[in-house]
């Protein structure tokens, strides 16, 4: 009998425990903070009305919060089913597509989200880098630094190819790059801007290093793959 795997084991498991407590206890803290602004959306949501509630920040993360169950379940059913066949590091796979997902969709809709001049405003773009920091407030920061925060925390647990600080900066500019496209293509009455670019890449990297610890490797790709039933005897 292996007695230090035995004698590491309990820490291990405990230090998870309350990482995860710890996780859990900051997200309430979170939603106790933001109760008022999230309640007002709620009557609206409930009702399923647009108008109150898929176009106002405070319904869009109020929606994202109700429907963190589904995405704990869909995980968990992605995670059985890998485990049934055999692959290892289901649970870590599995969180990290419905996290890239769940965490990743509700901020682009949230920046696709058109303003009242829609479709008859110029598009305009802002190519000066830094220019815009200065009007856009801690908030609208905080809020630039959280949309690939999460593709930036989970893609590299997913994909060995990207678990490096460079692709991941690279990913987080990509994305961020697209969307301000499409808001200039569109004619979203939304500015274009580079600072938006560099706050979305920056929110993506610091996420990234924040998981760190549970990055894919090249070595963890041949064991993900479900293994080969055994050849019968004789």
């Amino acid at each position: 009998m292996n007695h230090d795997a035995a004698l590491s084991a309990p820490p291990g498991r405990t230090r998870r425990i309350v990482l995860l407590s710890l996780a859990i206890l900051g997200l309430a803290s979170a939603v106790f903070l933001v109760r008022g602004p999230l309640m007002m959306s709620a009557p609206r949501c409930m009702a399923g009305q647009w108008h109150g509630c898929f176009d106002t920040f405070n319904g869009v993360v109020l929606m994202t919060l109700v429907a963190l169950p589904l995405a704990v379940l869909v995980a968990w059913a992605l995670a059985h089913r890998r485990r049934a066949a055999g692959a290892t590091s289901a649970w870590r796979r599995s969180l990290a597509e419905v996290g890239m997902v769940h965490g990743t969709v509700p901020f682009l809709w949230l920046t696709m989200m058109p303003g009242a001049g829609a479709g008859t405003v110029p598009a305009r773009v802002s190519l000066v880098p830094l220019r815009d920091l200065v009007t856009m407030g801690s908030l609208g920061i905080v809020g630039n630094l959280l949309v690939f925060a999460s593709l930036g925390f989970f893609a590299p647990m997913r994909f060995a190819a990207l678990a490096s600080v460079p692709r991941i900066l690279a990913l987080g500019a990509g994305c961020s790059v697209l969307v301000e496209t499409a808001q200039y293509v569109l004619r979203l009455d939304r500015v274009s801007s580079v600072d938006d670019v560099l706050v979305n890449a920056a929110g993506a990297v610091l996420a990234g290093l924040a998981s760190r610890r549970w990055w894919r490797t090249a070595a963890d790709a041949p064991s993900d793959r479900p293994r080969p039933a055994p050849a019968p005897a004789g």
